[in-house]
């Protein structure tokens, strides 16, 4: 059974910054991109980054490029996002997601306020 598991979000100030993890399990992480999403309240959900399953070639949407880093860890079944410079718009619900299984994780609320 494929499952993901968010955690790492919480409260942050502008400009702080936050490190979400995702635990994958169920099948090999290894072998397939991951990706991260949010939602914000009233909004659609969209994607944040990208990154294979080497590792390479990671991909940001505009409105985070140059603050978030998206990471992979094969041997521990890892997913990172790392978000610095955060703004109030990060704002919103965070998502691990396998696409190769459509199955998203439970998702981890971001906040970012002063």
């Amino acid at each position: 059974q494929v499952k993901l598991v968010e955690s790492g979000g919480g409260l942050a100030r502008p400009g702080g910054s936050l490190r979400l993890s995702c635990a994958a399990s169920g099948f090999t992480f290894s072998s397939f991109a991951m990706s991260w999403y949010r939602q914000a309240p009233g909004q659609e959900r969209q994607l944040v980054a990208s990154i294979t399953n080497s590792g390479a070639n990671p991909y940001y949407a505009d409105s985070v490029a140059g603050r978030f880093v998206i990471s992979r860890d094969n041997v521990w079944n890892m997913l990172y996002l790392q978000m610095n410079n955060l703004k109030p718009e990060d704002t919103a619900v965070y998502y691990c997601y396998a696409s190769r299984f459509a199955t998203w994780g439970q998702g981890t609320q971001v906040t970012v306020s002063s």
